[in-house]
C-alpha cells in the first residue's frame, strides 16, 4: 500500500510531523505550502493553533512575574519591583505542558495518527 504524498513530495505522516518540529513556525509554513493534504494542513492548523497561544501567554506571565532591575545606590536593588514567583512558575509550567504536547504531537503524527486535542482539534479540522 503507497503511502499519501504532499505536495511538497513528501510523505503524508512525515510532513506531518514536520508540522510540530518548530511549533506554531513549522505550522505556519505547512499551513501555506501544503494545497491539498487535508491531513498536512490539519496538523499544521493544530500546531498553529496550540503553540502560538502558549508560547504567546507563556511569555506573557514570564516577563510579567519576572523582576525589575533597579540600580540604586551602585548596587543590584530587587526591591524596585521583585517580581511575582508566582507567574514565574506558570510560566514554566506552561512550557513543561507544551514540550510533552510537543513531543506527543510529533510522535502520533508521524505514526500516521490523526490525534485531536480538545477544543483546538476541532477547529483545526475545519480549517484544514
Amino acid at each position: 500500500m503507497a503511502k499519501a504524498k504532499t505536495t511538497m513530495n513528501l510523505e503524508e505522516n512525515v510532513a506531518s510531523a514536520l508540522c510540530y518540529v518548530l511549533m506554531w513556525l513549522t505550522g505556519i509554513i505547512f499551513y501555506f505550502m501544503e494545497k491539498e493534504n487535508k491531513t498536512v494542513r490539519f496538523h499544521a492548523m493544530q500546531s498553529i493553533l496550540t503553540f502560538l497561544p502558549l508560547t504567546i501567554i507563556g511569555f506573557i506571565f514570564g516577563w510579567i512575574g519576572a523582576p525589575s532591575v533597579g540600580w540604586g545606590y551602585g548596587y543590584y536593588d530587587v526591591s524596585y519591583n521583585p517580581g511575582i514567583p508566582a507567574l514565574i512558575w506558570l510560566s514554566w509550567a506552561i512550557y513543561a505542558v507544551m514540550f510533552i504536547l510537543w513531543l506527543v504531537l510529533i510522535i502520533k503524527a508521524y505514526q500516521g495518527e490523526k490525534f485531536k486535542l480538545p477544543v483546538v482539534g476541532d477547529i483545526a479540522e475545519k480549517h484544514a
